[in-house]
């Protein structure tokens, strides 16, 4: 079984210590979680990132993070999945993960009418047809560490894509960003794409069925406590 988890809308630094904190603490039995969650305004830069891609980040927080990749934005009304599997066991290469990733978005867009497609020179799903042909509407940064991934992917459903404009995104300059909205009347809600999403996902990689479940809180909680030990010095 995959346990499948909404957390809401949450800081971004909150969700990646819990993140991590899962990785680091799993043993062989622990089962597979993917989070579904919409992040606050961040900036997040990968581990290469380099600081000329960073053109004005004017009043939104850049957080360093330890995934692959370079600068990418976060904010209210993009779905971001997180994919905490035990690759090893589940025999799954990080190339797979990508590129199950991709396909999932490509067959959720297609479900919609959205015609898309990965590219071979940079990670992530691009619209293939339309006025808005070759522009973005998701990105990947993953991480994987004792065999297990971590981070994960960006889909861009009905957000401002304003500040895409202040970075140079995924270290592109000029990279077109576009979201379900601009293409799709209705657009279908956050919770419509979670679900179509993780089910290609699941089914692309061969996983155990999904149960969704609401997240413990007290992970964030007992994370929040430590956080304030420590500015107390």
């Amino acid at each position: 079984m995959t346990i499948v988890r909404d957390l809401a809308r949450r800081d971004y630094k909150s969700v990646w210590q819990a993140m991590s904190r899962y990785t680091d603490s799993r043993d062989g039995e622990s089962v597979d979680e993917i989070w579904c969650v919409e992040h606050e305004p961040v900036f997040t830069q990968g581990q290469a990132g380099k600081a000329e891609h960073l053109l004005n980040t004017g009043d939104i927080p850049v957080v360093q993070v330890d995934r692959g990749g370079q600068v990418t934005y976060h904010g209210p009304g993009q779905l971001v999945v997180y994919p905490l599997l035990d690759l090893r066991r589940a025999k799954i290469g990080v190339r797979d993960l990508v590129t199950a990733l991709e396909t999932a978005t490509v067959a959720m867009l297609e479900t919609f009418g959205v015609a898309a497609a990965p590219r071979a020179d940079a990670p992530g799903v691009y619209l293939t047809e339309g006025p808005r042909a070759g522009s973005k509407i998701a990105s990947i940064g993953l991480r994987v560490r004792r065999g297990c991934s971590f981070h994960g992917i960006a889909i861009n459903i009905d957000m401002d894509l304003a500040p895409f404009l202040r970075i140079n995104p995924c270290g592109y300059a000029g990279m077109q960003m576009v979201q379900m909205a601009e293409i799709l009347e209705p657009t279908p809600s956050w919770s419509q794409v979670a679900e179509i999403f993780v089910r290609e996902l699941l089914h692309t990689l061969q996983l155990p069925y999904a149960q969704w479940q609401p997240i413990d809180e007290k992970v964030f909680a007992q994370l929040s406590a430590e956080q304030q030990e420590l500015s107390n010095g």
